[in-house]
């Protein structure tokens, strides 16, 4: 009697009795990441002790259950074993549980399991492995999830085994599983998500705005201003405008809600970041502002600004110093600031100026950096000449340029316009339209800065020369009366001072449009929505879900860490970049008119701004028009790389169009990134239409690029490069000096000193580098392109196959970098700073190293 009763609580019985099924768990307790949490420490053991488990029962892929709605059967009951005797220590690590299962004869392939936590806390769940299964040998689970206590869900957790299915394929005792779980990590659209929470939802960038103080528009839903979504938390509506969401307190800031498997990982070096970020806001920003309030303080030569690397900034008062060490751990004190806690403020010595402290200055580097630089990704074909505005003439007014053939044409290697034109051979960096329809009310903010065009001219040598800048601001009387502009050219004596000025303010335009643009809005907001729809619609089964999830890794977690601190207003972003409290709203406004899916392809973007033209002769069946453009051509490179990986492993799962079009979880998937996630650009004119292997191959290759190759380059160079801030101004804080007046008599007296009176402010600076070193380093457990974090993702030997085979061609085109790094002829590797260009490098080690292209958009 007893043992039946114990069978039915079980929920098995001893017919068909057959094998002892040895397993190993791999998990990580809470208290690894937090051993100083009770419950996870004492409560867990004591439970277990009482007898209340973790519990896992296997469940079939082959046998239904007509009992339980004709799902799998599941079998007995298993626990972890010697839950308190396994010892997890107070460092970071895993713990390894064996499981055994009475595995009954005719139970079939283990397809899934199901698990319960029964204890207080949560746990990390990496893997299952089941050796020797009757039939079937060994058996391996990837789960790398978190399991919450029993009652957080309606359901307990299952997990499926690595093999992968279709939707059609999927063995009918499991199709309900797969759609089930599906559907919870949906949620129900309502209500404020909490940590425990798995849902995947979008919503609008309502959460930078802090009324009344910091009011700021919503981003997304609107014509207006139209924006890719962000995931959902559910806050509640402000008190003062009940269209935007609540924000949380800077001392909670790093609890905003993410689904919890999007978290850091407990190993990863940006939980570190994320504290050292929010400490720069919380503590180090507002002490820097009353010291500077009280003691403003300014560059005032160049080698003052080089005493920030080599002798450190000297604290203006003891209280500031005493704030700060008080506030943050010594340890963390000299990980941000790399300092003993003697001078706060000293800061590594960025990669531009190792070599040669004054290189950054001449035209061959500024030109250079266009093409290999923080933001390779503008410059484009001169076309016509004047260059004109595509800006509406009715609103705008006249906006062609006054530059004249008289400015250049000296300088054009006795070509004239029309040739050079011809022969391809001019260039531009165009921040004009982009900026004039906010130049009035950006200027009202403090800032003093122009709308600039740069023609550029290639020379012989494969170097570009810059030729001209034309500064614009609007007509005073109105915009619709145009724009009233000043052309500079190079010089000597004053006019190379003025030159050098016009050089900052482009600068300036091309630092803002890096941050708001190549690399904010073009990277991280236009991923997001395809990490929420990936996992809303396609299954842990689906191999499209096993091809992308390891390129979304972190990325929703630094995003909403983003809005909370960096991008929202009263910012970070909004206090050391020119644009100030409409950055945002001018990211809205490039999504709206510039940006679309198929033009992210690297070879799309290249022949969109005449950098390259087709021909089937030429690598990759494109010929570049500036044979020496590093970022086009290592990427070019990765490019193709990335595309042969996904179209072998496409090819082998869709056999023929029909099955792309016959893929339910594919097609809602699709229609949700379109309709939804990128909802205010829906219009199929934008967007392949999903029909066939082709379209399939062409989109997961762009996403991959997005989320790897182009996150890389504008991102892990920014301390190399930008960290040395005259090179990268951010703001512009004084119009061009007028002659006649007392600033023009000063530039001819201390041209230095007037560059840097103009460029960034000392307070921006510093806070500008301390926040570009923390977002260039590259964490110790990286996960990089070509690797996988488990070699065990897939049963399916022909996409192992496949990705070992992307993993030689990566090594391959690391040596042809290292190689073109050091071909002397190509003056665009290294330039005048002697820096090779790596930034299409793809593997690294970690901190600031100005290489490595990792999975996803981690930091």
């Amino acid at each position: 009697m007893i043992g039946q009763l114990v069978d039915l609580l079980s929920g098995g019985d001893d017919s068909g009795a057959g094998a002892k099924v040895k397993g190993t768990v791999v998990l990580m307790k809470k208290n690894v990441l937090d051993f100083n949490d009770f419950n996870a420490s004492f409560l867990d053991r004591l439970t277990e002790f009482l007898g209340n488990k973790v519990t896992l029962r296997l469940i079939s892929s082959d046998v239904a259950d007509s009992g339980n709605g004709s799902k799998g059967k599941l079998g007995k009951p298993a626990h972890l074993e010697e839950w308190i005797t396994t010892i997890t220590p107070l460092t970071a690590g895993e713990s390894a549980f064996k499981v055994t299962f009475d595995y009954e004869n005719g139970f079939g392939f283990p397809g899934a399991f199901a698990i319960r936590n029964d204890h207080f806390s949560e746990f990390y769940l990496k893997s299952l492995t089941l050796e020797d299964v009757p039939g079937h040998g060994r058996v391996h689970f990837l789960c790398n999830s978190w399991v919450y206590p029993s009652h957080t869900y309606e359901k307990d957790r299952v997990f499926f085994s690595n093999k992968t299915y279709l939707p059609s394929q999927t063995p009918e005792p499991l199709v309900q599983y797969r759609e089930k779980e599906l559907v919870s990590l949906r949620g129900t659209g309502k209500g404020e998500l909490k940590e425990g929470d798995r849902v995947y939802d979008y919503a609008y960038y309502n959460d930078l705005g802090d009324p009344p103080k910091n009011p700021r528009p919503v981003l997304g839903g609107s014509e207006e201003y139209p924006y890719p979504r962000r995931g959902r938390t559910g806050r509640k509506p402000t008190k003062e405008d009940p269209n935007t969401e609540s924000r949380l307190p800077i001392t909670s800031s790093l609890n905003v809600y993410v689904p919890r498997d999007e978290r850091f990982g407990h190993l990863k070096m940006s939980d570190f970041l994320v504290f050292a970020l929010k400490s720069i806001v919380q503590i180090v920003q507002p002490a820097l502002e009353a010291v500077f309030d009280k003691s403003p303080n300014e560059f005032d030569s160049f080698e003052d600004v080089l005493k920030i690397y080599e002798e450190g900034i000297d604290l203006p008062n003891q209280s500031f110093f005493d704030n700060i060490r008080n506030n943050i751990p010594l340890e963390l004190l000299r990980e941000i600031f790399r300092t003993d806690g003697a001078k706060l403020l000293k800061y590594p010595e960025p990669q531009i100026i190792k070599e040669d402290k004054s290189a950054w200055r001449t035209d061959e580097e500024f030109a250079r950096e266009m093409l290999a630089g923080l933001n390779p990704v503008v410059i484009r074909l001169l076309e016509e000449f004047p260059p004109k505005s595509k800006l509406d003439s009715q609103m705008y007014g006249n906006q062609t340029s006054t530059i004249t053939k008289t400015h250049i044409e000296h300088n054009l290697e006795g070509l004239n316009v029309e040739e050079a034109l011809e022969k391809a051979r001019l260039f531009i960096l165009d921040h004009h339209d982009t900026l004039m329809p906010y130049l009035r009310r950006v200027n009202m903010t403090g800032t003093k800065t122009y709308a600039t065009r740069t023609l550029l001219f290639l020379k012989e040598d494969g170097t570009l020369k810059p030729l001209v800048i034309e500064l614009s601001l609007p007509h005073p009387d109105g915009d619709r009366f145009g724009a009233l502009s000043e052309v500079y050219t190079p010089g000597d004596g004053v006019q190379d001072s003025l030159w050098q000025l016009a050089k900052a303010y482009v600068g300036v335009n091309d630092s803002g449009n890096h941050q708001l643009i190549s690399h904010w809005l073009n990277t991280h907001a236009v991923i997001e929505p395809f990490v929420i729809a990936t996992n809303r619609q396609l299954s842990a089964l689906h191999p499209v879900y096993k091809l992308l999830q390891p390129h979304y890794r972190d990325t929703m977690n630094i995003n909403a860490f983003a809005r909370q601190i960096l991008i929202n207003g009263g910012g970070i972003l909004e206090t050391t970049v020119y644009p100030a409290k409409y950055a945002m709203e001018m990211s809205s406004f490039i999504y709206k008119h510039y940006w679309t899916f198929p033009d992210q392809a690297l070879p799309a973007d290249l022949k969109k701004r005449g950098m390259a033209i087709e021909d089937p002769e030429a690598p990759q069946g494109l010929r570049l028009r500036v044979k020496d453009y590093p970022y086009a051509v290592d990427g070019l490179e990765i490019w193709s790389a990335i595309e042969s990986w996904v179209r072998d492993y496409i090819s082998f799962y869709y056999k023929t169009d029909d099955d792309v079009r016959n893929d339910t979880e594919l097609q809602t998937w699709w229609k949700e990134i379109r309709e939804e996630g990128h909802g205010d650009k829906k219009s199929e004119l934008w967007w392949p239409k999903m029909q066939t292997r082709k379209e399939l191959i062409d989109s997961c290759t762009i996403i991959i690029w997005i989320a790897s190759a182009l996150h890389a380059s504008v991102n892990f160079g920014q301390y190399p490069i930008a960290g040395y801030m005259p090179n990268r101004p951010t703001i512009s804080r004084q119009f061009m000096p007028e002659k006649g007046t007392r600033e023009f008599e000063e530039l001819e007296k201390n041209p230095d000193k007037v560059f840097l009176r103009t460029i960034t402010a000392q307070i921006q600076t510093l806070l500008g580098i301390s926040i570009i070193e923390i977002l260039s380093r590259h964490s110790s457990d990286e996960v990089y392109l070509g690797q996988r974090d488990s070699n065990e993702w897939t049963t399916e030997n022909e996409a192992l196959e496949a990705f070992s085979r992307f993993g030689e061609r990566l090594a391959e085109i690391e040596r042809k970098i290292v190689e073109r790094n050091d071909d002397v002829s190509l003056k665009n590797r290294n330039g005048p700073v002697k820096m090779p260009y790596t930034l299409m490098f793809p593997t690294s080690e970690g901190g600031i190293t100005g290489k490595g292209i990792p999975n996803s958009v981690s930091i």
